[in-house]
């Protein structure tokens, strides 16, 4: 009778649980620390910070700690290292580290739209000019680096050598605006701020013209650690892919300009920069924003501007992408 009694209260229990949308087995004791690119943060990782603002990562039971880099690339690297959990990092040189090193990363979600382009706030140029110039980049081989080398395909007759990259981490904009260079790798967030200073900004190429099939960040973790964690880091993407779904929603702007406010930009950029982003479709909301052709395009033009080695070979999208982890988190969020 007691043994019956009790197993009564637990299923009146978990009962109660369930009907009010919670999983007692959803708390995380394992804190999962997802790294970011940019010190400030760019706009683009604002998904993460709407998750945690909105309460999304604790909704799904994810224990998570958002913590900045310098840049993507580094962050990639704090994987790898095994110092930190995932990373949202550039897509092109992650695929030209597990190209030519064969580093255990796979990608579990991503961002397919990049929004690069190289502008100056001077009239009447061209990219010829870029020749003998300075251009603000994040770092040396870092996403603006290699978006730089990767848009000057667009160019023909430039080079990458033919001038001098200036590692600004996320702040080429801000140098622009100061005058302290003419000629930087910009995010649409850096071109609304530019806007909102009454600057024109002359675009001399664009990722989007140049470069259609590239693709922009991917995160990352360690095949090892995703074996380890798997239900954590499930849970940490339901919850980003539910705060997606919650930018795409106008009435939410208010609220995600006010998560963005991270990036240093003031409310209204921040509104009018998550606009331009939303025409990009530039956060994955009804995949896992990892396609085929795009994650291929990108090894292959790797191969071919000589980032992956002559004696390697490009990674195959079916080793470095896990499709199942997004379908499970995707299925939590539904």
């Amino acid at each position: 009778m007691i043994r019956r009694t009790i197993a009564m209260m637990a299923g009146t229990a978990l009962l109660a649980a369930l009907l009010a949308g919670i999983n007692p087995a959803a708390a995380q004791d394992k804190k999962v620390v997802v790294a970011i690119p940019g010190i400030p943060p760019i706009y683009s990782v604002t998904i993460a910070f709407v998750a945690e603002k909105q309460g999304f990562f604790k909704k799904h039971g994810a224990n998570v700690e958002i913590r900045p880099f310098d840049n993507g690339t580094a962050a990639a690297r704090a994987v790898v290292a095994g110092d930190i959990d995932m990373a949202w990092s550039p897509t092109p040189p992650v695929i030209v580290q597990v190209s030519n090193a064969d580093v255990p990363l796979v990608a579990v979600y991503g961002m397919p739209n990049p929004d690069w382009v190289i502008g100056t706030t001077d009239e009447g140029k061209t990219c010829k000019d870029l020749v003998g110039q300075d251009v603000g980049v994040d770092s040396i081989n870092g996403a603006r680096s290699v978006a730089l080398r990767s848009m000057l395909t667009g160019c023909p007759g430039v080079k990458i050598e033919d001038m001098k990259q200036i590692a600004l981490g996320s702040t080429p904009g801000p140098a622009l605006l100061a005058g302290r260079l003419k000629y930087a790798v910009l995010h649409l967030d850096d071109l609304s701020e530019i806007d909102s200073q009454g600057k024109k900004l002359n675009i001399l190429l664009a990722m989007k013209t140049t470069n259609p099939t590239s693709h922009y960040l991917a995160l990352v973790v360690r095949k090892d650690n995703l074996v380890k964690n798997r239900d954590a880091i499930v849970r940490t993407i339901a919850g980003m892919i539910e705060a997606a779904k919650f930018m795409q929603d106008p009435k939410n702007s208010d609220a995600v300009a006010d998560a963005a406010s991270v990036t240093g930009h003031n409310k209204d950029v921040n509104k009018a920069a998550l606009k331009e982003f939303l025409n990009i479709d530039f956060w994955a909301a009804k995949d896992d924003g990892l396609p085929q052709k795009k994650i291929e395009a990108v090894s292959a033009l790797m191969k071919k501007i000589g980032s992956i080695q002559p004696d390697k070979e490009a990674v195959s999208y079916d080793k470095f992408v896990d499709a199942s982890v997004w379908k499970d988190a995707n299925a939590m969020v539904k």
